[in-house]
């Protein structure tokens, strides 16, 4: 494919031009290269042309809603400002019926997702997560269960003292559809003992991810950038979620977030640039070249920065997200959900094409009666 309208003063993303053109891997020197590099613009089009070759135009979306049972957590992770300890103001679990309810209240046809994330619980038994996901499965028989961070899975399991790949065979009897790639943060050993000293470490998430995986779970994963991490710590944190990806094929969708560091133990800390979120995409979508898809989360983005993302490599901007507490609770103003309408007048805006999508990236086909899904 041509290089047409390709042009910089940077000799480093000259040769990495000639291997993305030829759809060869990047290395980590590459990836490397692309984050020191000044010129955005030249490592925006490189990503952008990637993006296109993998999806034209299309820009992906869905109507979705985030159930957070519980911010009641055993973890004390600087980056957070959503967990509570049991007895702190503002905890909070959810009774099952609550959480039904909680369901209830944001629903209708058009959701095709419920996206389920809490705190590690000191209480909660294993069975009040199979009974929430199987009580939802039996209510919205036809909405896909997105549930459980590889953190969530492992803490389940060592609290039931069971196995993970038992925890995820039981979770997925239940009704799990899917997992959300949350609480992968940064792998680097040096950085987790900063920011999440209380998590499992970067290799029980992978270990836990390639289970899910074999499970016949798909999942996504992250990365959190823009805190005490350097441009080597996001390189490898890249290349393993690549190196996973060659493994078992599990992955759908890459979404970097940016760290929003207010009401968190490391709030001295500045929020991320508009600059650094944009690279952060571009870099994602020109290194994972293995994954179909890179998110540009307007929650935490805001709109205007996702809007942008999707000329830098983006090709999915979340969902309409009623009602998010983790981020909001870090300091996010964006609003809590966003109409379908908006989503597709951003998309749009930016030329792209909007394309209403379940979990698993199959079309969502809407008339005014009904919902269907294309398969």
């Amino acid at each position: 494919m041509s290089s047409h309208g390709f042009q910089t003063d940077d000799s480093r993303l000259t040769s990495i031009k000639d291997r993305v053109l030829a759809c060869e891997r990047l290395s980590a020197d590459d990836a490397l290269a692309l984050y020191c590099s000044a010129d955005i613009l030249a490592v925006g089009w490189l990503a952008n042309h990637v993006r296109e070759r993998m999806h034209g135009d299309k820009t992906y979306f869905n109507v979705n809603r985030h159930i957070n049972p519980t911010n009641v957590c055993i973890a004390a992770c600087r980056l957070c400002a959503f967990g509570r300890k049991k007895d702190a103001p503002g905890a909070y679990t959810m009774a099952l019926e609550e959480a039904f309810q909680t369901a209830a209240s944001g629903y209708s046809e058009a959701v095709t997702e419920f996206h389920i994330v809490g705190g590690l619980h000191p209480d909660l038994p294993f069975q009040y997560f199979l009974e929430l996901v199987s009580g939802l499965k039996a209510r919205f028989p036809q909405v896909h269960l997105k549930a459980f961070t590889m953190v969530e899975v492992a803490y389940l399991a060592k609290r039931a003292k069971l196995s993970i790949a038992e925890t995820l065979r039981q979770l997925k009897e239940a009704g799990v559809d899917s997992l959300p790639g949350g609480g992968a943060e940064i792998f680097a050993d040096r950085v987790r003992h900063i920011i999440c000293d209380h998590k499992i470490d970067g290799d029980q998430w992978l270990d836990t991810a390639r289970l899910a995986h074999q499970t016949g779970l798909k999942s996504n994963a992250t990365m959190l950038y823009g805190h005490v991490e350097n441009d080597e710590d996001r390189v490898d944190h890249l290349l393993k979620l690549r190196a996973l990806q060659d493994e078992t094929g599990g992955f759908q969708t890459f979404i970097p977030l940016a760290f929003h560091p207010d009401n968190t133990p490391l709030e001295h800390l500045p929020r991320t640039t508009g600059m650094l979120d944009i690279r952060q995409i571009a870099v994602s979508r020109l290194v994972l070249d293995n994954f179909p898809h890179i998110k540009a989360y307007w929650q935490m983005l805001t709109p205007k920065i996702a809007q942008i993302a999707l000329r830098f490599g983006a090709d999915d901007l979340d969902g309409t997200v009623i009602e998010e507490k983790i981020y909001h609770d870090a300091g996010a103003t964006t609003p809590q959900g966003m109409r379908r309408q908006e989503l597709v007048r951003l998309i749009r805006d930016a030329g792209r094409e909007p394309v209403e999508r379940d979990t698993m990236y199959r079309p969502v086909i809407r008339t005014e009666t009904s919902v269907t899904v294309a398969v």
